[in-house]
């Protein structure tokens, strides 16, 4: 479900690195080239770019990318050159000690609790600890308050069993609960926090399913009647991206290029993170919901060498 274009014939970590170095030097940066090379690597061929690199000029290429490029291009290529778990770490620290901590910065660690794997999470807050000397869960407990702080921390405290397994009886009763919690606008109810943060994926989706048949609307929908608030939107944005990942970070896209102005930061960081897992089913299910393509509202949204390197991380011909 990548839209990565990688090369049949990839040259080697030193021959990237020198051409890297190339477009480095001299007046200007050849940001093409940059674009070209490490826009058609994956992780496993970026981090060994970046460790060649290092030992072929005593320099971070996360460094020199910082000195050499600007702006949002810069923010994005950056993103795109760290690991994918060191790059969550990343996008979590800055969400938590950000000056504002609503939704739309505070999703980033629902993203990563409940549309990655468990392993994922575990390596992201690994990295965490030896990026920042503290804790994932120290951070949020510090930075933010309750009732967020609440279904953040259990979020990413939680490790789901990974494989299909599925309990209807649970299913059935658990599906009562959330009901209930909802209806009563208890959002942050044990219940609620505890199911979420603990069941696994086929469980939870196969709980969300017995609630629509049971109760006549989809649980983000009666999300929405009964909540509100950053706690609501956070809610859902769990719901979703257990359910359908997909359909979450379309939203999330869409939000970033509709009305005044573009949330670049939103758009970077739903495009850099899901490249490499499922971002051509994105792209589908975006056309599906808006009647419109992506690589249309990145062209729309965007310009120069930053949309030229999000339209090649979607596979767009460029």
């Amino acid at each position: 479900m990548t839209t990565l274009r990688v090369p049949e014939v990839v040259p080697s970590p030193t021959q990237d690195s020198e051409r890297l170095r190339k477009a480095f030097k001299g007046v200007g940066t050849d940001e093409k080239a940059v674009i070209w090379i490490l826009g058609h690597r994956n992780a496993t061929q970026r981090r060994k770019i970046r460790d060649t690199y290092q030992q072929l000029y005593h320099q971070s290429l996360i460094d020199r990318l910082h000195s050499e490029l600007s702006s949002d291009f810069r923010r994005a290529m950056i993103l795109w050159t760290y690991d994918p778990a060191e790059r969550d770490a990343v996008l979590a620290n800055k969400a938590l000690i950000g000056k504002k901590k609503g939704f739309k910065q505070l999703q980033v660690m629902v993203e990563m609790a409940c549309a990655t794997s468990p392993h994922h999470l575990q390596s992201v807050k690994q990295i965490y600890c030896t990026l920042f000397d503290s804790s994932l869960e120290e951070d949020i407990a510090t930075h933010i308050s309750f009732p967020l702080r609440k279904l953040l921390g259990a979020l990413v405290r939680s490790y789901r069993y990974d494989k299909e397994l599925v309990d209807m009886n649970f299913a059935n009763s658990e599906a009562a609960k959330l009901r209930e919690a909802i209806k009563t606008k208890q959002l942050d109810h044990d219940d609620v926090v505890y199911i979420l943060s603990t069941r696994n994926k086929y469980q939870l989706k196969t709980t969300f399913e017995l609630y629509k048949q049971r109760f006549g609307n989809p649980i983000d929908q009666d999300l929405k009647e009964y909540g509100e608030g950053d706690l609501e939107s956070l809610l859902r944005a769990a719901v979703q991206c257990i359910y359908c990942p997909a359909k979450h970070f379309a939203e999330v896209i869409r939000t970033s290029v509709s009305g005044l102005g573009t949330d670049e930061k939103s758009l970077t960081r739903a495009i850099v993170t899901r490249a490499e897992i499922d971002l051509l089913r994105i792209r589908e299910e975006y056309t599906k919901m808006f009647g419109t393509n992506l690589e249309d509202a990145i062209t729309g949204d965007t310009s120069g060498d930053y949309k030229h390197f999000l339209k090649t991380l979607v596979g767009a011909t460029v």
